[in-house]
C-alpha cells in the first residue's frame, strides 16, 4: 500500500552540526534507512555548505524541510527593538537558506527563543511576533514557501503552547503561507488529548513531527499514537510526517542545553531510525486499511 505523506527524520538523530561531513552522514543514513526527507536545523547554519548540501541531497533522491528556534538576544517576541531586529534577520536568512537547499518547508519556533521564559508574553512583545512573521510570511510568498508554527511547550516559549494558541496567531498574521505544525511530544505535555487539535487545525496543518513522550524510541514511551494517526487521516492531511528524537549520545552545541537533552535515550541512531520509519509506516498502514 502507498502513502501520500512523505516519511522524514530530523538529522540530530545522525549528527549534532551541519559541517559537510556530518550533513553527508545524515544524508546518506536518511537514504539507507528508507526515509523521504531529512530535516535539518538552522541552529548550526553558518557551518553548512548550502551548494553541497543542496547537491547531495539531489543525488539521494530526498527532499529537505529546515527548522529552528531563536535565542534570547535574537528573540522577535522581545520589546527590544534591536533584539527584535536580529531576530527578523536571522529568520529572513534561514528562509533564504532553506530555499537554496530546495526546501518548501521552513518551520519551528520561529516566534521566539527557546527556553524557560520567567514571565508571560506581554501585549508589545506578541505585537512585534506578528509584525515580523507578517513579512517573514511575504518573503516566503515570493518564494512559494510556507513557514510553520512549531507549537512547543511551557518550557520551551510563551508564546504559543496549543493549537487554538497557533491558530490566533496564524489568523493574526494573515497570511494563507503560515501553516500550524504539530508535535506530538509537545502535544502530551500542552493538549486535552491528540485528536481534537488536529480536527481543530484541519486544512492548515502544514508539517507534523512523531516524537515519544520522553523522546526515545517509538513506542516505548507512553503515548497512543493511533488516535493521532486516525486524525490526520480524518482531515486529509498529506503533508510530511517526521520523525523527531534526541538523546545525549549526539549532542548538537547550545541546541541541546536549550532543549535540555540530558539522558542517553539511545546510541544508535541507525537501529532507532529504522525502527521509528516502521513505526510510522505500520500507523499508516492500519489507517488507511481500516478506512
Amino acid at each position: 500500500m502507498s502513502f501520500t505523506n512523505p516519511i522524514g527524520v530530523h538529522a540530530l538523530v545522525w549528527a549534532g552540526d551541519t559541517s559537510p561531513e556530518s550533513v553527508t552522514r545524515a544524508i546518506s543514513q536518511t537514504k539507507k534507512t528508507g526515509y523521504d526527507l531529512l530535516e535539518i536545523s538552522l541552529h548550526d547554519s553558518l557551518n553548512l555548505d548550502v551548494e553541497q548540501t543542496r547537491r547531495q541531497l539531489e543525488e539521494a533522491g530526498l527532499s529537505v524541510a529546515c527548522s529552528r528556534g531563536l535565542a534570547f538576544d535574537a528573540d522577535v517576541s522581545s520589546e527590544d527593538v534591536d533584539t527584535v531586529e536580529r531576530g527578523a534577520q536571522l529568520l529572513s536568512d534561514s528562509l533564504q537558506i532553506t530555499h537554496a537547499l530546495g526546501g518548501t518547508h521552513f518551520t519551528g519556533a520561529l516566534y521566539s527563543a527557546l527556553g524557560k521564559y520567567g514571565h508571560p508574553l506581554s501585549d508589545a512583545g506578541r505585537k512585534n511576533v506578528v509584525s515580523v512573521l507578517q513579512d517573514l510570511a511575504a518573503q516566503a510568498t515570493q518564494l512559494d514557501m510556507t513557514l510553520g508554527l512549531e507549537i512547543c511547550n511551557r518550557y520551551e516559549t510563551n508564546v504559543i503552547n496549543t493549537a487554538r494558541d497557533a491558530l490566533r496567531l496564524a489568523d493574526d498574521i494573515g497570511s494563507d503561507n503560515v501553516l500550524i505544525h504539530l508535535d506530538t511530544y509537545h502535544m502530551n505535555i500542552e493538549e486535552d488529548d491528540f485528536v481534537r487539535p488536529v480536527l481543530e487545525v484541519g486544512q492548515r496543518l502544514g508539517y507534523v513531527h512523531i516524537g515519544e513522550n520522553h523522546r526515545g524510541y517509538l513506542g516505548s514511551g507512553h503515548l497512543d499514537f493511533a488516535p493521532f494517526f486516525r486524525a490526520l487521516d480524518t482531515v486529509g492531511y498529506q503533508g510530511p510526517i517526521t520523525f523527531e528524537s534526541f538523546s545525549s549520545a549526539v549532542v548538537a552545541s547550545g541546541l541541546s542545553n536549550d532543549l535540555a537533552i540530558w539522558r542517553n535515550l539511545w546510541t544508535d541512531g541507525e537501529d532507532l531510525a529504522r525502527h521509528a520509519h516502521q513505526f510510522i509506516t505500520d500507523q499508516l498502514f492500519l489507517v488507511r486499511a481500516a478506512a
